[in-house]
């Protein structure tokens, strides 16, 4: 195997022998430092494997995928040498439709399925979008849009010129990334599918996050909880819990 410590793969507490590698992919202008206490709260022999996309972290430089193809393409070859062992994936909303379609590739390449697939704060992706996009908005009329849906810029970027015009162009493209995926019906996946949804989430709902259960031959759950686009936040603990004792029963 290849050193997980790449540009793409950077976990926290490397493990010499893990039973289990959970990579995990954040949401549109997220980071994997979002994942960094993940590690402590999930079963020991579990490897938390964030996965770094250009424009995030350490790679805000280079310029990010606005093609979920390409994106596939380029993390394929990066994720393959990691799949030694078993492995699930975390998506939360962009990310979701990352580890979905990476998913997909593996399968169609002949990989074994991972053990789980996770999505979070994301409607399934052959649903058809309730929203209009938005990565092509001015400026202004941009910002204004990811705030009333996600209140997704903290305060403290939107207070500092300097700092906004740095996100502003990752979170746009991005946004671009969601905005021209392609929904194209293949075989459904092998694995099984827990989906986490936010019940004041007003970019997603339960039937949308439900729908889920529809891309899968294996079984499928979904939880609800209070909050808005970013429940994660305030129930990261149950979230974790219910992951780890998924994780358990997945490796008996």
């Amino acid at each position: 195997m290849q050193n997980l410590k790449s540009e793409w793969i950077i976990p926290f507490q490397p493990l010499s022998k893990p039973q289990l590698r959970l990579f995990c992919f954040a949401n549109a202008g997220g980071s994997p430092a979002q994942f960094r206490t993940w590690q402590g709260q999930l079963p020991e022999d579990v490897e938390v494997c964030p996965i770094q996309l250009p424009g995030q972290g350490s790679r805000f430089r280079e310029q990010p995928h606005t093609r979920v193809s390409s994106l596939i393409e380029n993390l394929m070859e990066a994720i393959t040498p990691s799949l030694d062992v078993p492995y699930a994936f975390w998506g939360y909303s962009m990310g979701s439709i990352i580890a979905f379609e990476l998913a997909r590739s593996l399968k169609a390449s002949g990989y074994a399925a991972p053990t789980q697939l996770y999505i979070a704060a994301r409607r399934a992706p052959h649903v058809t979008p309730r929203d209009t996009p938005i990565h092509a908005l001015p400026e202004t009329a941009f910002i204004e849009a990811i705030q009333t849906r996600y209140n997704g810029i903290p305060a403290a970027v939107l207070q500092e010129p300097d700092l906004l015009a740095l996100f502003l162009p990752v979170l746009r493209a991005n946004f671009e990334l969601i905005e021209t995926h392609d929904y194209q019906s293949e075989d459904l996946l092998d694995c099984p599918v827990l989906a986490f949804g936010g019940l004041s989430d007003p970019t997603v709902n339960s039937a949308e996050i439900n729908a889920w259960g529809e891309l899968t031959h294996n079984t499928f759950q979904y939880f609800m909880f209070p909050g808005d686009h970013f429940f994660v936040q305030n129930h990261q603990p149950a979230i974790l819990q219910i992951l780890s004792k998924n994780i358990v029963q997945s490796l008996t």
